[in-house]
């Protein structure tokens, strides 16, 4: 499902995506936050996200990057690297 939001945050006109199961029971704002912060465990470049938010300054999609346990497990230190 596409949405299709005007006039949103900063005035701006923009298009996302919405599943199902998320137009049933989950508000715009959790479902904002949720969005973002999956896109981000999933590598997505902080500055497409930025766009996809309607953010006109990255500092604002900021918010959203807070370290989550999964996203330290994956870290691997340089010197396990060299051997």
């Amino acid at each position: 499902m596409l949405v299709h939001i005007l006039q949103g945050k900063g005035r701006k006109d923009r298009y996302t995506l919405l599943s199902q199961i998320a137009l049933d029971d989950v508000s715009v704002y959790t479902l904002r936050h949720s969005f973002a912060t999956h896109l981000l465990e999933s590598e997505t470049d902080i500055r497409n996200i930025q766009e996809l938010l309607g953010h006109s300054r990255w500092k604002t999609t900021e918010i959203y990057t807070y370290v989550s346990k999964n996203s330290i497990r994956k870290i691997r230190s340089s010197l396990d690297e060299m051997f």
